[in-house]
C-alpha cells in the first residue's frame, strides 16, 4: 500500500490535538494501532468503515470512528471509508439489501423502491421521520438484508485490503530484487 500517499493525506495526532474539541478527548486517541499504516490497521479500517457507512445519516462517520477505537484499528481510513455511501450510492445499497434479504427469508424483495424522501421538501426532523417510514415500507427484507449486505461489504473490504497490500509488497519485491540482480554482459 503506498504509505507515503496516505501519511499525505490522512491527518495525524498533531492536527488532532489542536482541535478544540477534541484535545479533552485526545487520550482516547493515543493508541498506536488507530494510526499505524500496515495492512492489518487498513484492512480493519476499511471493515470497519464499512460497517458505519450502512448506518443511516450523521452517525455514520461517529460508528465508525468507535468502531476503530474499540478494535484498535486505522481511524482515520475507517472514518474515509464511510464515505462509500453518499445520496447517489444509498439508493442502490439499499436495493441489493432488498434483494439479498427477499432470496434468505423467501419473501420476494421489491422490484421497484419507492421513492425516497426528498432533501428539500423537510425540516431535519420530517426528513428523519419520512425516511424512517421509507426504510419500514421496505419491510421484513430490508431488516435482514441490511445486516448480510453490512457484513459482506465489511468483510469483502476487508480481504480486499489485504489481497490488494500483499499484491503490492510482492511486486515491490520483485522489483527490488530485479534492481539488485547484478547485469550479465
Amino acid at each position: 500500500m503506498p504509505r507515503k500517499f496516505l501519511r499525505n493525506v490522512l491527518p495525524d495526532q498533531d492536527k488532532l490535538n489542536q482541535n478544540a474539541f477534541l484535545r479533552r478527548y485526545a487520550h482516547r486517541f493515543m493508541h498506536p494501532n488507530l494510526w499505524h499504516l500496515n495492512r492489518h490497521s487498513v484492512a480493519g479500517g476499511v471493515a470497519a468503515g464499512a460497517v458505519g457507512g450502512m448506518i443511516p445519516g450523521p452517525l455514520q462517520i461517529i460508528t465508525a470512528a468507535l468502531l476503530a477505537l474499540g478494535f484498535r484499528v486505522n481511524l482515520p481510513v475507517a472514518v474515509f471509508t464511510t464515505f462509500y455511501t453518499n445520496p447517489l450510492t444509498i439508493g442502490p445499497l439499499y436495493w441489493v439489501a432488498v434483494q439479498i434479504g427477499g432470496f434468505v427469508t423467501g419473501r420476494r424483495g421489491t422490484d421497484r423502491m419507492p421513492p425516497m424522501p426528498s432533501w428539500s421538501d423537510h425540516t431535519w426532523f420530517e426528513w428523519g421521520r419520512a425516511m424512517c417510514d421509507w426504510t419500514l415500507s421496505l419491510g421484513v427484507p430490508l431488516l435482514v438484508g441490511l445486516p448480510l449486505l453490512t457484513a459482506l461489504l465489511a468483510v469483502g473490504g476487508y480481504l480486499a485490503v489485504k489481497l490488494f497490500w500483499r499484491v503490492h509488497v510482492l511486486w515491490q519485491l520483485r522489483g527490488r530484487s530485479r534492481r539488485r540482480r547484478p547485469v550479465e554482459g
